[in-house]
């Protein structure tokens, strides 16, 4: 018998209900027991982050996507050898990039990715490390995203749930959005639901409020 295909349903103004999701990575890093079914809370009031603790109901959580097209647009940052794609709808602010290569990626510069400051290696060190998938590449070709294989949801902590090949229904996909990278919301905040927007980050919101 083949096992369940993992998966997240984001329930309408409830949590997320991941199934057949084995690995599931805490924020202080160590991995949870297994299990077949986990509710997971996405309206950031729960006491008992990051599960559910049916506090959505209370707190009338509102579940639905916001009017978020205006903001789903590419920008392309062009070098000698190689373009980098970014989607800021899709941004997390995990800051993987400029930790990584600063001297490519500053987000106090205008322009704020520089390509020619840097190698391809590089490049593709970062757009493989963006938890979001808002970073791509191109070398003359179509744009390209980076991931690996592991099938797990990762719990960033004050931040987002980073999920990696598990499949989630959603009414919008954003332009050059995986499937098999992306980010959740998990403050109750985003405007592009279910999926985060960086709007935990601008409220500055934590999880252990």
């Amino acid at each position: 018998m083949s096992e369940e295909a993992p998966k997240i349903e984001a329930r309408e103004n409830g949590p997320l209900v991941a199934k057949h999701v084995k690995r599931f990575i805490l924020p202080d890093g160590s991995e949870a027991e297994k299990k077949e079914l986990r509710f997971l809370c996405r309206c950031g009031q729960s006491k008992n982050k990051p599960y559910c603790d049916g506090s959505h109901k209370d707190a009338g959580f509102d579940g639905s996507p916001g009017d978020i097209a205006h903001r789903d647009r590419i920008y392309d940052y062009e070098g000698d050898e190689v373009t980098v794609h970014f989607n800021k709808l899709l941004c997390s602010h995990a800051a993987e990039c400029g930790k990584r290569a600063r001297h490519i990626f500053n987000a106090k510069e205008r322009p704020w990715v520089k390509p020619n400051d840097g190698d391809i290696e590089e490049i593709k060190e970062v757009v493989a490390a963006c938890p979001s998938g808002a970073l791509r590449y191109s070398l003359n070709s179509d744009p390209m995203q980076l991931t690996n294989d592991t099938v797990e949801i990762k719990v960033e902590r004050n931040g987002p749930y980073q999920v990696r090949n598990v499949s989630v229904e959603a009414n919008y996909w954003a332009k050059g959005q995986s499937e098999k990278k992306y980010v959740l919301c998990r403050c109750g905040l985003s405007k592009n639901k279910p999926f985060c927007d960086g709007t935990h980050f601008d409220e500055n919101w934590r999880d252990t409020d």
